[in-house]
């Protein structure tokens, strides 16, 4: 896993709630609040995700549980292609031996 954040999650939320309320760009925000413009831009993103608004494209994001579903459901769909392949192989090699 990634290493933990020197950010508390209530200094994340304060610092969202300050770009939200002020009117000020996530830019003049982040310089008031000595950190760096991406990383508080991140943490918008993420929240306007997690609200439901859409994004700039007028497509709604992926919420926090939407993206460890889809991380799950394709390591899960990474190994039913596996077994798959597996049984395929099994198959033709039961194939050709029950013809000699």
């Amino acid at each position: 896993m990634g290493r933990p954040s020197k950010y508390s999650p209530e200094f994340r939320e304060q610092a969202v709630e300050l770009v939200r309320a002020s009117g000020k760009t996530v830019a003049e925000v982040a310089r008031d609040l000595l950190i760096n413009d991406t990383t508080l831009g991140n943490w918008v993103k993420a929240d306007r995700a997690e609200r439901g608004e859409p994004d700039s494209s007028g497509l709604l994001p992926l919420t926090a549980e939407e993206r460890a579903e889809l991380t799950r459901l394709r390591r899960e769909n990474a190994k039913l292609k596996t077994e798959r392949e597996i049984l395929n192989k099994a198959a033709a090699f039961f194939v050709t031996e029950s013809t000699r």
